[in-house]
């Protein structure tokens, strides 16, 4: 599989350097409503100097009877506006105790993994944020009404902050009921799995299409002419903290091993744990980059994130199915709504090509080699571990035999072994758990809703 970088790849799409600081961001609870107070204070600024001006106007027009009308009229608002300025923090702390208490629900009920879809939420953000700009924007706007009620002594007079503050209002208490709603929906089971197969599908959408298998595709490459990988002279290793690799910044790599006309490949994979003195990155070529052109290529972190890690969504979609399976819950049919999403993410990825990825730079030349999860890879995440707990559950065999079944019938003749491995295995579980032959020949009976 191979990705472009420039003019001389095969028609996708140039990485961007700032993907990994967008993705981020977004994982982050602080950058929006920082934002939004930001965004606050400068329409006070405008609203202020607005004000300023029609004051201004009016005064060198004479027109002290409409100063005193305005006057009076935002004198009538400040009490409104006194009420929200102190309202909308007791308000705030309301609105996202709501938020707590749905991400411990969803916590402990599906997989602690999910609470990131809570964090990435753009209701979610977008309504504290609303929130917060409204109470900052009240309070500077307190700040502007004038002691004195003499029309010709007054300098300002806070007009059109007051409309926005009750513009603001409204936004915010519409705001409130589309995140609520938002809220009780993540709380089922059938959003989050669908937010969680949405997720995967756009981290698919990011690889390149057609082709066979992972080796078939390395074969592939090799015959279009794919420039043999030269002998490895080094290799650079991870100095920063402990964790997760996240992502890597594709951009960045390929034009630091560009600058020294080497090609680099990436050792850990998307989701591997890495800690300092561990190989990172293998050079291919004469030269190595400096750790300067080398910095911030890679994100490392506490937890897994789905921006690049392709069986990430699997692996959710997996640990909620199993935690549905345990016997302190007892919920086959949430395990196969997750295998639904597994199936339908399987099915797209049947024919696509997997392994590893070959970056290129402008000129076409390959400059960064990525190892991503393979079919096998793939097809073991989804399926592994919910065949072994699926026994004890008619309704689980049923729907992962119904979509085994169905993967085959898509299935390339070389991506046929690992489906017929897992419906061989489950078929031997059940023979050899299951001791009445009626409930073993009813436990084996392919059905796409369970026990339809």
């Amino acid at each position: 599989m191979t990705y472009g970088y420039g003019s001389g790849g095969r028609g996708h799409r140039r990485p961007r350097a700032l993907s990994p600081l967008r993705e981020h961001l977004r994982d982050t609870f602080w950058f929006a409503p920082s934002l939004g107070l930001v965004c606050a204070f400068a329409l006070w600024w405008v609203a202020s100097e607005l004000d300023a001006k029609l004051v201004e106007y009016l005064q060198d027009e004479k027109a002290y009877d409409e100063v005193g009308d305005l006057i009076g009229i935002v004198e009538d608002a400040k009490t409104i506006v006194t009420t929200i300025s102190s309202a909308m923090m007791t308000f705030i702390g309301v609105v996202f105790s709501i938020s707590l208490v749905a991400v411990q629900m969803a916590s402990g009920g599906f997989t602690p993994r999910v609470v990131r879809i809570f964090v990435r939420s753009r209701i979610t953000k977008l309504t504290l944020t609303v929130f917060l700009a409204t109470f900052l924007f009240s309070l500077l706007v307190l700040t502007q009404y004038d002691s004195t009620s003499d029309p010709r002594l007054v300098t300002t007079v806070p007009l059109v902050q007051s409309i926005l503050v009750m513009l603001m209002v409204v936004l915010s208490l519409l705001l409130f009921i589309v995140y609520v709603s938002s809220t009780l929906r993540l709380m089922q089971v059938g959003p989050v799995v669908d937010r969680i197969a949405r997720e995967s599908f756009r981290v698919l959408g990011k690889q390149a299409t057609g082709g066979p298998g992972r080796e078939a595709d390395r074969e592939a490459d090799g015959e279009a002419g794919q420039e043999p990988l030269g002998a490895e002279s080094g290799r650079i290793a991870h100095r920063g903290r402990a964790g997760v690799l996240r992502d890597v910044n594709v951009a960045r790599l390929v034009r630091a091993a560009g600058r020294k006309g080497v090609v680099l490949r990436l050792i850990p994979r998307i989701g591997d744990f890495v800690v300092p003195g561990t190989p990172l990155l293998a050079v291919h070529g004469d030269g190595t980059p400096s750790r300067r052109a080398l910095r911030y290529t890679v994100s490392v972190g506490v937890e897994r994130t789905s921006h690049q890690d392709l069986g990430f969504g699997l692996r959710q979609l997996s640990d909620i199915a199993l935690r549905a399976l345990s016997s302190a819950v007892n919920d086959p049919t949430t395990a196969v709504q997750c295998l639904d999403r597994i199936v339908q993410f399987l099915a797209a990825v049947v024919e696509r090509p997997l392994g590893t990825v070959h970056h290129r730079d402008g000129r076409g030349a390959v400059r960064l080699i990525q190892d991503v999860p393979g079919w096998a890879d793939l097809v073991d995440i989804g399926f592994a571990e919910i065949r072994g707990c699926a026994v004890g559950s008619p309704q689980v065999t049923r729907r992962l035999l119904a979509g085994i079944d169905d993967l085959l019938l898509l299935a390339p003749e070389g991506r046929r072994e690992p489906l017929l491995r897992h419906r061989t295995l489950l078929v031997q579980a059940v023979e050899r758990t299951v001791p009445e032959a009626a409930e073993r020949a009813f436990a084996l009976l392919p059905d796409h809703q369970g026990i339809g």
